[in-house]
């Protein structure tokens, strides 16, 4: 957890220094935030393996950020860190939480309004007191207020991104405990919902006061709020909640599955158990006081006359009845992606080199990478013009030539600009190996302007692949607003594959859009949209929310080997 803590605090320092317009420090603290926030290793045990230089041996931490990693680490707070809040002592997170506040109009808001936090700057936007602020329109205080109320909604829940490594590193430590027989998340997080408001832990043990003692004293717990015999209740430093809950191994299928959820689907099984003359709970399926099955999810499910169901289906959205037709989908799997199509490189402000890029593809067992940077019309993340993409194209020959059983592909991440029209030439988007479209601005249009707009990117003959598709920032920003049914039809009709992005705070599409492209027969794509090669690891998220959608590998272009990829594109 200290990564995640130090990252978090490594982001806010760089938006100060950029609030102080410094030069080049707020880039050397986001790399080096990027780096922390996707290593495997918590940099504690780095520091405790060998001190200042083994934290400097750490990609783009040099000897003063080591220090500040070290500082954390023995006092729990950086001083760098903490002078800039007393200085300006403003909600920094909150406000920038807030779509079209940055650092800079954070600073200016404090400094003329006296705004700290995001109750300050909704009661502004309300009283029209930003807009004369900043010689804007009153567009941008409807904006704001849209941006907060938005916020509201998602107020108390986390990203799985940030969630599932942490509940994945709780679980192992649990699990290696001599006590423990057995241990499987439950909730949310065993559902794979984008976004988490707690972590559930089930456990089969015979000493179950030592699984609590150690569970209320795991590193990252900042206060108990109940601690029993059997279960036991935590809240993080990150600021979530865990529960803990020992169970009997012949109830322990009965309440994975009860705590599992989703409440609709549980009301589900339970309706169909009454219906049997049975009763469902957390201890057992029952027939009258004689237990029938418990111990396994299997046997409950089997017990109801139904197939078992995969957890990120629980949602009473139609699995009940495909389950008792026999007709679940068989879903993607988790190892079934070949290869990621969506992957930036630093030649247009990713992280890593090409070759460095495809390294870690091969580590992974992909037999495939794509290289898609962004183009020129994205000036902030130094989009490459056509003279630019044959520049990267021998690159990418080159270091094919070299490569045995892995290939390299070259594709673009083009803009959809506001008329539809794609930022590159026609001439130099043929002779990439695919091109994906996307939209990187003006996302506040009208439902009809957007979808025609969306639409004729679709039907440019180079374009094969639509880049997340609805624009959603998950707790930041909502989709466009856009017909999806019309844009199904066209990428039918035109061959155009929706992307499916991974990244954390993208997911998009998201799961009901998911199954109305798989129903439409519309093929889809994994992708992580790396801006690092630890990024790659993504794909995880993309695949869950895939499944959550109901699709299957047939769904799912980036299942398919090399030749069959490259034969759909052409």
């Amino acid at each position: 957890m200290s990564n995640q803590e130090i990252a978090k605090i490594f982001y806010e320092i760089a938006d100060y220094l950029e609030m102080d317009e410094v030069a080049f420090k707020p880039y050397a603290y986001r790399k080096a935030a990027v780096v922390l926030e996707t290593l495997e290793e918590d940099v504690e045990k780095i520091y405790k393996k060998g001190g200042l230089k083994e934290l400097e041996k750490i990609p783009g931490v040099g000897k003063g950020l080591a220090l500040a990693i070290e500082e954390h680490l023995k006092t729990g707070k950086i001083k760098h860190h903490q002078d800039f809040k007393k200085r300006l002592p403003i909600n920094l997170g909150e406000l920038t939480a807030v779509e079209g506040v940055g650092p800079k109009k954070a600073k200016a808001l404090y400094e003329k309004l006296g705004i700290r936090n995001l109750k300050e700057l909704e009661k502004a936007a309300k009283a029209s007191k930003i807009a004369p602020l900043f010689g804007v329109d009153e567009k941008t205080e409807k904006n704001i207020l849209e941006g907060i109320e938005f916020l509201k909604r998602d107020k108390g829940r986390f990203l799985l991104g940030e969630i599932l490594p942490i509940a994945k590193e709780i679980q192992a430590r649990i699990k290696r405990l001599k006590e423990v027989e057995e241990i499987s998340p439950a909730g949310s997080v065993r559902r794979m919902k984008e976004t988490i408001r707690d972590v559930d832990f089930l456990v089969i043990s015979q000493n179950a006061s030592k699984v609590m003692d150690f569970f209320v004293s795991l590193p990252g717990v900042v206060k108990i709020w109940a601690k029993g015999s059997t279960k036991s209740s935590v809240r993080t430093a990150k600021g979530f909640d865990m529960d803990i809950r020992v169970v009997p191994k012949k109830s322990y299928g009965s309440a994975l599955q009860y705590f599992t959820g989703s409440k609709e689907h549980n009301i589900a099984t339970r309706r169909i158990a009454i219906y049997k003359g049975l009763k469902l709970n957390e201890y057992g399926l029952f027939r009258g006081k004689k237990m029938i099955a418990g111990k396994t999810e299997e046997e409950v499910y089997l017990a109801l006359g139904l197939k078992w169901i995969e957890p990120e289906l629980r949602e009473n959205q139609g699995e009940i009845e495909a389950a008792l037709e026999d007709k679940l989908p068989e879903l993607i799997g988790y190892n079934d992606i070949q290869g990621d199509l969506h992957c930036h490189s630093d030649w247009d402000g990713g992280e890593h080199s090409i070759k460095e890029m495809a390294g870690a593809a091969q580590k992974i067992g992909y037999h495939y990478l794509g290289i898609a940077d962004h183009t020129k019309f994205l000036r902030i993340e130094h989009g490459l013009n056509e003279k630019d993409l044959i520049r990267q194209r021998k690159e990418i020959d080159k270091l094919n030539q070299k490569l045995k059983g892995f290939k390299v592909l070259q594709g673009a991440e083009t803009n959809i600009l506001k008329d539809g029209s794609i930022d590159i030439k026609d001439e130099s988007l043929k002779k990439l190996d695919y091109a994906i479209a996307g939209i990187h601005s003006v996302f506040k249009m009208d439902k009809a302007s957007m979808t025609e707009r969306i639409i004729r990117a679709i039907k440019n003959p180079h374009i094969n692949i639509l880049s997340h598709p609805t624009g959603r920032i998950l707790k930041k920003r909502d989709e466009y607003r856009c017909d999806f049914d019309k844009i199904l039809r066209a990428a039918k009709e035109y061959k155009v594959v929706l992307e499916i992005n991974a990244y954390p705070e993208r997911l998009d599409l998201n799961d009901q859009n998911i199954r109305r492209a798989k129903e439409a027969g519309v093929k889809m794509v994994i992708n992580t949209d790396a801006h690092h090669k630890n990024h790659l690891r993504f794909i995880e998220f993309g695949i869950s929310q895939a499944r959550r959608g109901w699709a299957e590998k047939k769904d799912i272009i980036n299942t398919q080997p090399l030749e069959k990829l490259l034969k759909f594109f052409k």
